[in-house]
């Protein structure tokens, strides 16, 4: 029987997409696990994989295609001898709702994406793509505790790779349901001020080159204005005296330069601001609409600019890691950030936030909540300046300026200003974060 493929949903925020390429054409054989596509979001650009087996009847949707909605039907796989004509021409599913666990892997189903059925019962027969099965055995996964997405309950790449081993020695404790559900708040208008056409006639009569909204642009206009709108920003600030830092860090590279590790300033404030979440546990927070969530890890997002925007990989468990380990890792993420190879469970997530336009030359500024972290820190530039030293007397010293921008229903004043003290304490004595 023909089946239709339809585009996937390959992050929780996915509406619509672009479909980048085909890497098959009409006429091919496919096979479960066969990567069919590449499909660009607003944020990366995925594989996209086949679940079931087939001839590709008939591509409906061409290769560039964007603002391609989710569910709807971008192909036809067949079986020997059958038309594409035979495919059910069911319109178009609503989105699948997202589970409370972040999405973890990079691909998606390539049919009906169907809310995930339940796990099944011991003993009871699975449905899985070889693929999955092959990823769930690397894993040590149980595919009986596996809900899937694909079709029937079908288990496919991305139910494996988001899901975890149950630990040997403790069960897994679910979050407390709320006894009711609560009402998904309203959207917040993307633009605000002046409409299209009013601005357009503004400027009728001046020269101007129009630049389309792409999905990544459109994403950030709409997530910074509601973080603006709906997060009671309140800011914190202090300065920093980088000279002790600088000859250490300068010392270590010096060891670390046979192993081809170069320690950046910014690598020292990431260390800092994972010990600090640790040292004040209450500041290692988000908001969850009704509650507050309180994170053991410490996993740290870091701001990434690219062409046309920006992205805020995560560094997860970055309190456990050392600075090479860190500085290795934000290299390979930011490397793949700028190329929109990064799946959505490395941009997701993370309590807390850095953004660093000190190495733009930048001496200061205020950023904005990416929400639902508790809060973020903007990091300046270090700059020669007169400071009083201890002895009194004036001198010279490196100082960087840093904002801490808090969300005051998850951290007060006193507790921001405890965080803030932690890790203006790390970087100025920065051989404590090698203890």
């Amino acid at each position: 029987m023909a089946v239709e493929i339809l585009m996937p949903a390959l992050s929780p925020t996915m509406e619509e997409g672009t479909l980048a390429k085909w890497l098959v054409k009409e006429g091919d054989v496919v096979k479960s696990g066969q990567i069919l596509a590449e499909i660009e979001t607003d944020k990366a650009t995925m594989e996209f994989e086949a679940v079931d087996e087939g001839i590709v009847g008939k591509i409906l949707i061409a290769e560039g295609s964007a603002g391609v909605k989710v569910n709807t039907p971008i192909a036809v796989l067949v079986e020997e001898g059958e038309s594409a004509d035979a495919a059910p021409k069911a319109a178009p599913a609503p989105a699948a709702p997202v589970a409370a666990a972040p999405v973890a892997a990079p691909v998606a189903a390539a049919t009906a994406a169907p809310a995930p059925a339940a796990p099944k019962a011991a003993g009871a027969r699975v449905f899985a793509s070889p693929l999955a099965r092959r990823i769930a055995a690397q894993k040590g996964l149980d595919l009986t505790k596996v809900a899937g997405s694909g079709p029937h309950g079908r288990i496919v790449r991305a139910d494996v790779e988001g899901a975890q081993a149950a630990p040997a020695a403790a069960p897994v404790v679910a979050a407390p349901a709320p006894a009711a559900a609560a009402a998904a708040p309203a959207k917040p208008a993307m633009a605000s001020g002046p409409s299209t056409e009013t601005v357009l006639k503004m400027y009728a009569d001046r020269a101007f080159t129009e630049v389309p909204l792409d999905g990544m642009r459109r994403t950030i206009a709409a997530r910074l204005t509601e973080a603006k709108q709906t997060i009671p920003h309140f800011y914190l600030r202090r300065d920093v005296r980088l000279d002790a830092l600088m000859a250490f860090r300068e010392q270590l590279n010096k060891g670390l330069e046979s192993r081809g590790v170069k320690l950046s300033v910014n690598d020292f404030i990431i260390k800092a601001c994972a010990l600090a979440l640790q040292a004040v546990p209450d500041a290692n927070a988000v908001w969850a609409g009704d509650r507050i969530l309180k994170l053991k890890p410490s996993d740290v997002a870091v701001a990434v600019a690219i062409e046309g925007g920006l992205f805020t990989p995560v560094l997860r468990d970055a309190e456990k890691k050392t600075l090479s380990a860190l500085s290795a890792e934000m290299k390979d993420l930011a490397t793949r950030a700028k190329t929109k190879k990064l799946a959505p469970h490395e941009y997701q997530g993370g309590s807390f936030a850095i953004s660093n336009l000190g190495m733009m030359g930048i001496e200061n500024f205020d950023a904005v909540i990416n929400p639902p972290h508790g809060a973020i820190l903007a990091v300046g530039a270090g700059v020669k300046k007169p400071v009083v030293l201890k002895d009194g007397t004036l001198g010279v010293a490196t100082v960087m300026s840093m904002t801490l921008s808090v969300d005051h229903r998850v951290i007060d004043g006193a507790l921001g200003a405890e965080f803030l003290k932690v890790v203006v304490d790390s970087l100025e004595n920065p051989i404590s974060m090698l203890a």
